[in-house]
């Protein structure tokens, strides 16, 4: 059986298939899932255009079906099988043992199967596999077993992005046949994008700035000066000829010296053996000369080891001093000797030029064209790149190709945190797109994610919507602006500048969280009208007083009809509505009027002659919040007092002793300082938090956490004084997700409205924080009280919130 285990991962008993609801592409017959898994063997992915049986077992399907099975015939083989018949089974990935979780993804598009390995989609792609009859209608993804138990977790559908060179070697706009030439050729550089390495630039003319000249021939032999010297000691120097002579050598020699440093591995018969060694330790290659010092050391121990008619391999172990784990991608380089050769600028053979900027960068042809498929065109398919060492580049930031360069030659990015970070990440983001240096994009994207806010997200939505190579952060920008709709829309106007695609996604994303419909109408009206600040329907409804909608909203009109029946006007209050219906907008704008007397009749007469329950107008919001509105000090309209009420379920009970919320204080609980007692709305004479010790600092602070299924956007809340005289002055009533990081809601600095015990006192929120919604709550001295002898006591016997509660 299948069964959900307590560390959230999903086993799946043999023969058994899982089928959720929410793996699902997005569009039929293209789409990708990324899992974490672990099994002996046999970890299989259904694909399927419905959903199938839990006792599903893949070979008695009838129904087209594909189906991946990762680490088949005992974690050997990978299998493809079209509607149960194998049509892939080849030696492929399988998994590494059955104690530890592995990460795969599986991608469908148009019959084009990638399979990759590792965290990070659509990177370390494996294999590929064309249907030549594809089934374009799979749309649903079963985690299914053969006959071990396979465990699964972190699955996610995610969408694909559209011009990934990596999956798209054999797709071009779908069009499988009639390719004209350039398309072939261009089929052709994407097949071997994910090959390209240094190993290209092997004895080759291309970038070379050196040669070497070897044995009695005089055969001349391509090299490239800054990776000789980041890997050896080689006797070069800006100044001397580029030619080494190298008669008393022989070809295979050298050869099997260069390919150690570009590939990292090499072959050479038993006899030349000793030769390879005497150079490797001649040009200080440390590396190659150990591992032929340990060879000669095992042949002369036991000569049985070797044939003497084949040739003895040699690698690069990967796990010498100063060797980057993503650069040079496991190669004999030392990336430190490499950086001091970027930063003097030795042996640089192009300068790099930005428009209006200068001279910024004196770099190296072959690293550069290691990184960038972009640039190594650019150096050699007879451009004036090709033949000059000058390169002009316009509209990129310097400090963002710096940067770029910077990781280029150590893959590390080295970004300092300062006040334009976030700007300086997006313009990296951006740069490593356009030049294709796909490591850098990857993290960039992983570093912005991380890094999102409720302040960065409208702007690195403008940046990225129109990239098809973002289409991940796109997504996360648009779901983090749906759930921060009301302050992404009120805390400034960049959200105005989307275009109508990307505004009406997040108009009418699921996860869309607003404390009213009142406040969707207003910022789809902002955007139509391209407003230059901040306003409501009734200032539109002013201006339509002397105006006409053409004039008002412009080229923006028709998005207007479109966006409008978005707003669930039915959710509003009904004078509201009434309102609305009398309005110039029902006047000027025919479906304005058409939604708003639709509202009022549901309001009015109710849903069956409203229309259909199906219609989304009428139906609540998932995160939609209830307003709790303060009416007067000590009143029972606030959260806790609703969280005692089970949320309006039954009659109140101490919400601390229902467990419906937590409340704690910066000292331990005891007579004085009982959680319970801030919330109990019985008068206390004593209720004290006292101070503590945190970071070396004195902190004093009463804390509530609402619980992790609830929130509040909180605008109002009341303090009462106990029956002390211990009155505090300076304070932050503040706000936290996490209970960690926390956001100053409001500010007081020597503030004397409490000057009498058991008084009430209460204030508004206002300002973009305002707009924020929290789990955590809490009060927290920043001066002491006015009680001199014990200055560092909060005195507070009631607290209440208030706000939109969800």
């Amino acid at each position: 059986m299948m069964e959900e285990k307590e560390k959230k991962f999903l086993t799946v008993a043999p023969f058994q298939c899982a089928w959720r609801k929410d793996l699902k592409f997005r569009e039929a017959g293209r789409g990708c899932v990324a899992f974490d898994a672990f099994a002996h063997n046999d970890v299989t992915l259904v694909f399927r255009e419905n959903v199938g049986s839990q006792h599903y077992h893949y070979k008695r399907d009838d129904s087209p079906h594909y189906t991946v099975i990762l680490g088949s015939h005992r974690n050997r083989r990978l299998k493809i099988e079209v509607d149960g018949k194998t049509e892939v089974d080849v030696e492929g990935i399988g998994l590494c043992c059955s104690s530890a979780f592995q990460s795969y993804w599986i991608c469908i598009y148009d019959g084009l199967i990638s399979i990759g390995k590792g965290r990070y989609p659509f990177q370390n792609l494996v294999f590929q596999w064309l249907d030549s009859n594809p089934n374009c209608s799979v749309r649903y993804v079963g985690l299914s077993s053969w006959d071990k138990h396979v465990g699964y977790r972190n699955v996610n559908v995610l969408s694909l992005p559209q011009n990934h060179m990596l999956l798209w070697k054999q797709v071009d706009s779908g069009e499988y046949e009639g390719k004209e030439d350039s398309e072939e050729e261009l089929e052709d550089e994407q097949i071997e994008y994910d090959k390209w390495g240094l190993d290209n630039f092997l004895e080759s003319w291309e970038l070379s700035d050196m040669f070497f000249v070897v044995g009695e021939e005089e055969r001349p032999v391509p090299a490239h000066k800054v990776i000789l010297q980041a890997s050896g000691n080689f006797p070069l120097s800006p100044s001397n000829e580029n030619v080494l002579q190298l008669k008393d050598l022989t070809y295979p020699t050298l050869h099997a010296l260069l390919q150690f440093i570009y590939t990292g591995h090499t072959q050479i018969s038993e006899s030349q053996l000793g030769s390879l060694w005497a150079l490797s330790r001649q040009f200080e290659v440390m590396p190659l000369a150990k591992q032929c010092e340990e060879t000669v050391e095992r042949f002369q121990l036991n000569k049985k080891l070797f044939d003497s008619g084949r040739n003895v391999e040699l690698s690069y172990p990967n796990s010498w001093p100063h060797c980057s784990a993503t650069f040079p991608f496991g190669l004999p380089i030392n990336v430190l000797k490499l950086k001091k050769l970027h930063s003097a600028a030795q042996y640089s053979d192009v300068n790099i030029y930005i428009e209006g900027h200068g001279l910024v960068a004196q770099p190296h042809r072959v690293i550069l064209s290691l990184w960038s498929i972009p640039f190594a065109k650019m150096f050699t398919n007879g451009m004036r790149e090709s033949s000059s060492s000058e390169v002009s580049l316009s509209d990129v930031s310097p400090e963002a190709f710096k940067i770029m360069l910077d990781f280029m030659y150590s893959g590390e990015i080295s970004l300092e945190d300062t006040m334009d970070f976030g700007n300086l990440l997006l313009q990296l983001l951006l740069l490593a797109d356009k030049f294709g240096v796909t490591l850098l994009y990857q993290e960039c994207c992983k570093t912005l994610l991380e890094c999102l806010s409720e302040d960065s997200e409208c702007p690195i939505l403008l940046a990225v919507s129109s990239l098809p190579s973002c289409k991940l952060i796109e997504e996360t920008c648009v779901r983090k602006c749906a759930m921060h709709f009301d302050y992404c829309t009120t805390a400034s106007l960049d959200f105005i500048l989307l275009d109508d695609t990307t505004f009406s996604s997040i108009i009418q994303h699921q996860e869309l969280t607003v404390t009213s419909e009142e406040r969707v109408l207003n910022a789809i009206l902002m955007w139509c009208m391209r407003a230059k600040e901040l306003c409501g329907w009734e200032m539109v409804d002013e201006l339509l007083a002397n105006s006409t909608a053409d004039l008002i909203f412009q080229e923006r009109l028709p998005s207007l009809s479109d966006l409008l029946p978005f707003v669930r006007f039915p959710l509003l209050p009904y004078h509201l509505l009434q309102k609305l219906g009398q309005s110039n907008l029902s006047k000027h704008v025919h479906i304005f009027y058409n939604i708003v007397r639709e509202a009022i009749n549901y309001v009015e007469f109710g849903l069956g002659r409203a229309g259909s329950d199906q219609n989304i107008r009428f139906q609540h919001r998932r995160s939609s919040y209830k307003e709790l509105q303060y009416i007067y000090d000590g009143d029972s309209n606030g959260v806790l007092y609703f969280a005692g009420t089970s949320y309006g379920e039954h009659q109140w009970v101490n919400p601390v002793l229902a467990k419906r919320i937590t409340i704690t204080a910066s000292s331990p609980t005891s007579r004085y300082t009982d959680p319970k007692a801030l919330v109990s709305r019985t008068y206390q004479g004593t209720c004290i938090a006292g101070p503590r010790m945190e970071d070396g600092n004195k902190c004093v602070w009463w804390m509530i956490d609402l619980g992790q299924d609830h929130q509040l956007v909180c605008n109002y809340y009341t303090l009462r004084q106990d029956g002390s005289r211990a009155y505090i002055r300076s304070w932050n009533f503040q706000g936290s997700l996490d209970g960690k990081t926390w956001t100053n809601l409001r500010v007081h600095e020597y503030d004397q409205t409490i000057c009498k015990p058991g008084q009430f006192a209460s204030w508004a929120i206002t300002g973009p924080n305002s707009l924020l919604p929290f789990r955590f709550f809490r009060v927290v001295l920043t001066g002491p009280t006015v009680d001199a002898s014990d200055p560092w006591n909060l005195c507070i016997c009631y607290l209440e919130l208030y706000g939109f509660f969800r």
